[in-house]
């Protein structure tokens, strides 16, 4: 199993269940003719399994069965785009620390659950959609408490936009892949320069 939609931007994936937030975000259509793939119920449909099943398998759970109504693709899209919006900020200007209670809006239904050790797991609710949404917003919080939230990124080439992993050491990567999107916008800066200079 693999994170397909990543997979095609060849994107660095986040660890462990994060990855599915990458993975709903890299949904969207390629700029080299790749297709949306919550464009239509049918692609969207076997897009969701595969990615509910790959969490599961990440957290040893067992995959629930998805299928999507109209109204959950819906919510889907919208979450991607609301997604796309946060990690569009850059990460030193991701607001953290504790909220505002008057300002939260709820998202998704998740219940808690640990194994005979005492380790605490969040566990998501719902069914089609609504589970997917929850697991995607458990995932956010994790990864917001645990600091790896500012290394899930948006390419910064415009016409790429993939969400991707960085793990480099200083957190500085800007592109999901230097050898295309990297090599794209040197390229760029190399034939604006050459035009200044004539």
């Amino acid at each position: 199993m693999s994170w397909t939609a990543s997979e095609r931007f060849e994107a660095r994936p986040a660890p462990g269940g994060l990855a599915l937030v990458q993975e709903l975000v890299n949904t969207h259509a390629t700029g080299g003719g790749g297709v949306d793939l919550l464009a239509d119920p049918v692609t969207a449909e076997q897009w969701a399994q595969a990615a509910a099943d790959q969490w599961a398998a990440v957290h040893g759970l067992q995959p629930p069965t998805l299928s999507l109504t109209p109204a959950g693709l819906r919510s889907l899209r919208e979450l991607r785009d609301e997604l796309h919006t946060m990690l569009d900020v850059p990460p030193d200007q991701r607001l953290s620390g504790p909220l505002q209670v008057d300002s939260v809006v709820p998202r998704a239904d998740a219940q808690l659950g640990s194994d005979a050790q005492g380790r605490v797991m969040m566990i998501p609710r719902g069914t089609g959609a609504d589970w997917l949404v929850s697991a995607v917003w458990s995932e956010i919080l994790i990864a917001q408490l645990d600091s790896t939230w500012k290394r899930v990124k948006l390419c910064r080439e415009q016409g790429c936009r993939s969400a991707f992993y960085d793990a480099s050491r200083n957190s500085s990567a800007v592109w999901h892949n230097v050898r295309t999107c990297g090599n794209i916008a040197n390229l760029r800066a190399s034939r604006a320069r050459r035009r200044s200079a004539d």
